[in-house]
């Protein structure tokens, strides 16, 4: 059984660091006999409406390199992310400029 998975954490640091990193499709392979058991311990305040915005790292961006994502709060960002839901495309398509 193959499982695709993008972490939003990651996805979230490649829009701030306006794609200089990047974010992989993460594959997991698992045995079709036995249980596979995957435990994720975090703690997130990203459904608070907290009005901060966050967009690509001033000091990255130049007249070479302009912002390829418009800024997002936290919590639009994961409300997209878990309304879009695990697939082939990206989580960050709907905020590219």
């Amino acid at each position: 059984m193959e499982l695709k998975i993008m972490s939003f954490a990651l996805l979230f640091l490649q829009l701030i660091s306006n794609d200089r990193f990047k974010s992989v499709q993460h594959r997991v392979l698992a045995n079709r006999i036995g249980p596979r058991v995957s435990v994720a311990s975090l703690f997130c305040t990203g459904y608070m409406p907290i009005p901060k915005l966050y967009g690509p790292i001033k000091e990255l961006l130049s007249e070479n390199n302009p912002p390829k994502y418009r800024e997002t709060t936290v919590r639009d960002y994961l409300v997209h992310f878990k309304a879009k839901g695990l697939g082939r495309t990206s989580g960050l398509d709907a905020f590219r400029l």
